[in-house]
């Protein structure tokens, strides 16, 4: 069944205002034989975010894991600073991070350990994404000992170690108490400031002010 979408534009964007850096124009995608969702165009700024809501099964993790690259419209266009954003994968690869349901945590490894291992391909310091989601106390802990809160956070983390301007996040509030969200919050609103753009299924609100919706469903 074609999913139809409602979007709702907010043209309050905080952080950097720009041109559109990311667009669909005309998508369709398809889960097995199933078509998902067709026809629909969206874009977002330099700064800007852009929030999926709708219910379970509404193509939600589909429309990131496109945006991801790990799957391909079967009609449309993503278009990345003007530019076909599948032209080159490895390139698309390069620019974006995708932070989905699973944490993917290595529980054999410590948190620091963790972080070291995404940081290998960056080139970035670690210190700061410790500090930015409070895992400073947790780094020589055990990553099979942390609480599932404590996992979304190292998670979440390794958006600072990326170096990506596109932000992809799959329900990144999942599991955060209050003070963890703020430590999002903070960390989101400074990516955008620096003109970083921000995509986020949700099923609750998210700290993003003046974020545009696409709701699905």
């Amino acid at each position: 069944m074609i999913v139809h979408l409602i979007i709702h534009l907010i043209i309050h964007w905080a952080g950097v205002r720009g041109i559109d850096v990311l667009s669909a124009k005309d998508v369709a995608v398809f889960r097995g034989e199933r078509l998902v969702f067709s026809n629909f165009s969206f874009s977002v700024p330099a700064g800007g975010a852009l929030v999926l809501t709708g219910p379970n099964g509404s193509g939600k993790s589909t429309l990131l894991r496109l945006l991801a690259g790990l799957i391909r419209p079967a009609a449309g266009r993503l278009v990345w600073d003007g530019a076909d954003a599948f032209a080159d994968l490895a390139e698309h690869g390069r620019r974006v991070v995708y932070v989905g349901h699973q944490d993917a945590v290595k529980p054999g490894l410590t948190v620091a350990e963790n972080l070291r291992f995404s940081a290998s391909v960056s080139g970035r310091s670690i210190g700061a994404a410790l500090s930015a989601l409070g895992l400073q106390t947790l780094a020589e802990l055990p990553a099979r000992m942390l609480s599932a809160g404590q996992k979304r956070r190292l998670a979440l983390s390794r958006l600072l170690l990326s170096g990506a301007p596109l932000w992809l996040l799959d329900e990144p509030s999942l599991g955060l108490d209050r003070a963890a969200i703020e430590r999002l919050g903070g960390l989101l609103a400074a990516h955008r400031a620096g003109g970083g753009v921000v995509v986020a299924a949700t099923h609750v609100p998210l700290p993003l002010p003046g974020a545009a919706e696409l709701r699905l469903g």
